[in-house]
């Protein structure tokens, strides 16, 4: 790529499933685009293997960061999620085998329905349990995937669980942690939030609703993804 871009995504699927051919990846990225900061997605399971997680940290291109997800600090409850038996006693091996190389984490926890009762635990677990954490990001629900089928189980207005969106970012920002708010429009969240909200949305997956065009703060505000047309937050509005 020319010019190397400043950033460059690796998602999925489960990159790690790519087993050797992850690694040819990054070795080009080693060779041709060392200065690039490079963010891969993942779900942190494969990393409790610790063989595979020496071969990775080897082969890794020099600016790497893994967001994993984690939706629980129980395992049945991160296990329903994803639905899948063992997923949770996995990734946190998987993040503290990473840990132990220093290989920069972000810890990725969805906003929806079954999680956001534990918000306030799992916050906490976090701090506890992955202090070495570059940064945590809250972030609203994407409609694609298995969100569609589930998404009556999985659909709460950000709006009605501003409260607990408020005490997880603040429980880990006054701890010194670096966190962060994604997907989420400024008008459904409280002002006090707005310093820790980003513009996260990709430009080709983005839309702004007929209200946003008079809103005063579109230019600060990420919008939503076009997948959020006819299912989102009954509170847009301008401010």
């Amino acid at each position: 790529m020319e010019p190397a871009p400043a950033r460059l995504g690796i998602t999925g699927g489960e990159p790690t499933l790519l087993g050797n051919d992850l690694f040819r990846l990054f070795e080009l990225l080693r060779n041709t685009l060392p200065a690039t900061d490079v963010h891969m997605l993942t779900n942190g399971r494969r990393f409790a293997w610790r063989d595979f997680t020496e071969t990775f940290v080897d082969a890794r291109p020099p600016k790497l960061m893994l967001g994993i997800p984690l939706y629980s600090n129980t395992a049945s409850e991160h296990d329903y999620v994803v639905q899948a038996r063992g997923a949770f006693d996995q990734t946190v091996q998987g993040l503290h085998q990473l840990a132990r190389y220093d290989v920069p984490i972000e810890i990725r926890v969805v906003v929806h329905a079954l999680t956001v009762p534990h918000l306030h635990d799992l916050t906490e677990y976090i701090y506890r349990n992955t202090p070495f954490a570059s940064h945590i990001t809250f972030m609203g629900l994407e409609i694609t995937g298995f969100t569609k089928p589930n998404l009556k189980e999985l659909w709460i207005d950000p709006f009605d669980c501003q409260r607990e969106l408020a005490d997880a970012v603040e429980h880990l920002a006054v701890r010194g942690m670096n966190v962060s708010i994604y997907n989420h429009q400024l008008c459904v969240i409280p002002r006090d939030l707005w310093r820790f909200t980003r513009k996260s949305i990709s430009d080709w997956k983005n839309l702004y609703l007929d209200e946003c065009g008079r809103c005063s703060e579109r230019s600060q505000c990420g919008g939503l993804f076009k997948s959020a047309e006819h299912q989102h937050s009954q509170h847009i509005h301008s401010l």
